[in-house]
């Protein structure tokens, strides 16, 4: 029997190096990261929340929407898919559910952050945290239920400590310490903002990290994070930002009548790996399936003449 994306996950952290895990906001990014080869995918709040509601992450999202959004980005995939969970929408007893939701939703891990709610995106200033004594309790929680429905399911405490008006990498730490001893398996320490930051949570933080490389944070090399031990790195929002800039830059045109702009569009990209969009989410998969399993006739019926894309 293979092993599962979480056992996969697992295995890969225990083992080493750097995990690099792409940051994505629906399924077809996630399609996107492992066809580019890599070995985990990340899906961001931030990311959900504008591609979805086309509103900033300022917890909106709400835990229905976002398990049903991770659902659909772990099943197009077969590598683990990180996400997430923002403050788990509530208190411990929110904790359970929201726990038990991602985990039916086959996602490989998620990460619960330790703001107030309303939470908002952690590298955007007027963040506030809960109390440690709290949060601890949220994750005692989170990893009891956890252990129940699959022991290899990954708990990831994120700390936003640092980010707080007021806020210092001490009481990070401080926290970070104390939410391992609570049963989490990583710590994500939110907007770091210098390499001295970086490492000092590396060498105290007595656990796997999870670091964002985006918004406030050094763009620290993957040599250099290597060499400081840090198990995965994301970016949470750089497809995000790519897309956004090349749609706006797209639909200005088209809206301006360039056609000169659409037609070097599509003839520069129509050798590139991802330039056949039937082809990338699967078309020929699908009449390789109709081919096995409906009627000969029906199938040739369906593509004999038809104008189109042929897969």
């Amino acid at each position: 029997m293979s092993a599962t994306p979480r056992q996969r996950l697992r295995a890969r952290l225990a083992s080493g190096p750097l995990i690099v895990a792409p940051g994505i906001y629906d399924a077809f990014g996630a399609r996107l990261v492992e066809q580019a080869g890599c070995e985990a995918v990340y899906m961001t709040g931030n990311g959900v929340s504008a591609s979805l509601l086309g509103k900033p992450d300022v917890g909106l999202v709400d835990l229905t929407l976002f398990a049903q959004h991770a659902h659909r980005a772990a099943a197009c995939v077969n590598i683990p898919l990180i996400c997430d969970a923002d403050t788990a929408y509530g208190n411990a007893v929110n904790v359970r559910h929201t726990v038990q939701e991602f985990e039916a939703a086959g996602v490989a891990a998620i990460h619960i952050e330790d703001q107030v709610a309303p939470k908002r995106c952690g590298h955007v200033a007027g963040k506030e945290v809960i109390s440690l004594a709290e949060m601890a309790g949220k994750i005692r929680a989170a990893d009891r239920v956890r252990r129940e429905l699959d022991p290899d399911f990954l708990l990831i405490a994120r700390c936003d400590a640092r980010g707080v008006a007021g806020g210092s990498i001490d009481d990070l730490v401080r926290r970070a310490n104390a939410y391992l001893d609570a049963g989490a398996d990583m710590i994500f320490p939110e907007a770091l903002t210098t390499e001295a930051e970086v490492e000092r949570c590396a060498r105290e933080i007595k656990g796997p990290l999870h670091y964002n490389r985006t918004g406030v944070s050094p763009r620290l090399t993957l040599a250099q994070l290597n060499e400081l031990g840090v198990a995965i790195v994301s970016n949470a929002t750089g497809a995000l930002r790519s897309s956004m800039i090349a749609m706006w830059d797209y639909m200005n045109a088209f809206a301006a009548e360039d056609v000169a702009f659409v037609k070097e569009f599509t003839e520069k990209h129509r050798q590139h790996p991802a330039g056949d969009l039937h082809a990338f989410v699967g078309f020929a998969e699908i009449k390789k399936f109709e081919e096995e399993f409906l009627p000969a006739d029906d199938v040739a019926k369906k593509y004999a003449g038809a104008i189109g894309f042929q897969p």
